[in-house]
């Protein structure tokens, strides 16, 4: 096993119950499917001892109080709660819990918040000059109590220097993800990921470490077989012609049988996957274009441009500004 990394996530009433178990999933499934190398251990961490009652009504069993974390954490990451508003739901601000937030993040290697958890680290003072997100549905609330915080509601995360912040519910998967990519590499986010059966597009035109399959297992095995192949294989010959001789099939066959199980001709889902791929290197990495287009497949920056305004309606770097998860 690689060194050990311990993930703290903080526990307190009507906490949302999937901030909470959905990153530790994705820390359990990255240390099994790791062989255990990922090194993740996870604590839940309370206000006080005994069971935290959650948002969903579940009860969670805390490891430890906040008094007994010592020592220092690999990431400390902090959920949030919320409440009904005259205008909406509103992020609830426990001062106990912004109190010890701020005084465990100095031993801290990372700190990340998952939805409207954004809205204690800003409170702790961790977001002022930052770039955050959070919720949408709690974004004016961040921007309007925390002027020193840029509030971006859009992306599915934002990394800013050690502090990431993620927006609402089922992203913190996606947070998790990217963490796991940070620490081991995106290929155990992506096994992870698959695991998850976590699809390849999100809404906001956002794709974090998602499965390369852009829709269900089809009913032949040889299909999902050739997809994955796909995946895998971006930079190889993945012309019609040649994806059918992988299956003994005639050009003609392979291409009605493709479209059946899958909905898309061959060429449209490997240039999906194609521009699947030039995205998260857009999103999580410096590389310039012609290598962007090299990796994904695309082959060319010109040819890397029209895929992405053909499928997204925008430019490369108009889409790495816009998306960019990394620090500038």
């Amino acid at each position: 096993m690689e060194t050990e990394r311990r993930m703290v996530i903080a526990v307190f009433p009507d906490v949302d119950l999937l901030d909470v178990t959905g990153p530790a999933e994705v820390f359990a499934l990255a240390n099994r499917e790791s062989g255990g190398r990922a090194g993740y251990r996870v604590e839940l961490a309370a206000p006080a001892e005994g069971a935290v009652r959650t948002s969903a009504g579940v009860r969670l069993l805390a490891d430890l109080t906040f008094r007994q974390v010592r020592g220092p954490l690999d990431t400390l990451l902090v959920p949030g709660a919320v409440e009904p508003g005259p205008d909406g739901p509103r992020a609830r601000i426990d001062a106990e819990v912004v109190d010890w937030v701020r005084a465990a993040a100095p031993r801290a290697r990372r700190v990340a918040s998952v939805c409207v958890g954004a809205h204690l680290l800003a409170a702790a003072g961790l977001l002022d000059g930052r770039t955050a997100t959070t919720h949408w549905s709690t974004a004016a609330q961040l921007a309007a109590d925390h002027p020193a915080v840029t509030v971006d509601p859009d992306p599915i995360f934002v990394r800013s220097g050690r502090i990431w912040t993620g927006a609402g519910i089922s992203a913190c998967m996606d947070l998790a993800l990217a963490l796991v990519a940070e620490d081991h590499g995106e290929d155990l986010a992506l096994a992870v990921a698959r695991q998850l059966v976590m699809y390849l597009k999100r809404q906001g035109g956002q794709s974090q470490f998602s499965v390369p399959l852009s829709s269900p297992p089809t009913a032949r095995r040889d299909i999902d077989a050739l997809r994955l192949y796909v995946a895998e294989h971006l930079d190889a010959d993945l012309s019609a012609a040649a994806l059918a001789e992988r299956m003994c099939l005639s050009e003609r066959h392979f291409a009605r049988v493709f479209r059946q199980e899958t909905g898309d001709t061959p060429a449209a889902y490997v240039e999906a996957a194609r521009v699947e791929a030039a995205r998260r290197l857009l999103e999580g990495t410096d590389q310039p274009l012609d290598r962007v287009a090299a990796a994904s497949g695309l082959g060319s920056v010109e040819t890397l441009h029209r895929a992405l305004r053909r499928r997204l309606g925008t430019t490369p770097a108009a889409y790495r500004r816009r998306f960019r998860t990394a620090d500038a």
